[in-house]
């Protein structure tokens, strides 16, 4: 079995360098729920050096929030939101002789995403506009699935090992108890269990047959690199091989 492991970088945590060593396909933040120019460059060659591949990481204009809130808007100034980020993205990595090669949607507007297939059509076709050749990284089995297969776009289906799942697939609200995992030991068991299933398994038992092309560990989390070290390991002596996207 082959499969990505990825992370979200630039976000200024502080591990993305020791991260870049473990992962294999990392997402960029773009500048504005966190992160800046000079970190996204700093990132993409830290990520780029190790044989990282690079992906760009847009959400919510909302740094108080970490992109984390749920903000509306029309299609016009979504579609801006997302040609903003993807074209500073491209660019920062052209500038450093890199490409980008996937596309994944951060926090509030991921969640939004994966449950409204319009808003996330829209999202896409903005992308899809700046740089055709991404590929859109996507909550597997949500509306963002549903939405790339409309498009026949090129997509990969996603699990997180740090999160809870609801019964639609759709991840668990953060402020609900268990929604986020801290526990290296628990997560990779858990992770190793959904690839043998081909499925997501929801908090309340419920089997979703997903396509898991990647697994996502969230860079910005204190346990970051331990879970991620402690993930990599498992599926290694499972007889997982690891590889970007």
């Amino acid at each position: 079995m082959r499969v990505d492991l990825n992370a979200d970088m630039g976000e200024g945590a502080g591990a993305d360098a020791a991260l870049c060593s473990v992962i294999t396909s990392a997402n960029i933040c773009a500048g504005l729920h966190a992160g800046g120019a000079l970190e996204m460059a700093r990132v993409m060659r830290q990520a780029a050096a190790q044989g990282v591949g690079l992906g760009v990481h847009p959400g919510f204009e909302d740094r108080a929030h970490f992109g984390r809130n749920r903000i509306a808007l029309g299609v016009t100034e979504l579609t801006d939101l997302i040609a903003y980020q993807t074209g500073a993205a491209q660019a920062v990595a052209a500038a450093n002789g890199l490409r980008l090669r996937h596309f994944k949607l951060h926090g509030a507007l991921a969640n939004m995403a994966s449950e409204d297939g319009a808003l996330a059509r829209t999202c896409f076709e903005a992308a899809q506009h700046i740089a055709p050749d991404l590929r859109f990284v996507v909550l597997a089995a949500t509306a963002q699935q549903a939405a790339a297969e409309a498009m026949g776009a090129d997509w990969a289906g996603e699990i997180f090992a740090d999160r809870a799942y609801n019964p639609d697939a759709t991840l668990m609200d953060r402020k609900r108890p268990g929604a986020v995992l801290h526990d290296a030991q628990t997560a990779a068991p858990r992770v190793l269990a959904m690839l043998r299933a081909g499925a997501i398994l929801a908090a309340d038992g419920t089997r979703i047959p997903a396509r898991i092309d990647t697994i996502c560990l969230h860079g910005d989390s204190p346990e970051a690199l331990a879970m991620a070290r402690a993930l990599r390991a498992s599926l290694a002596a499972e007889g997982v091989v690891l590889a970007p996207l």
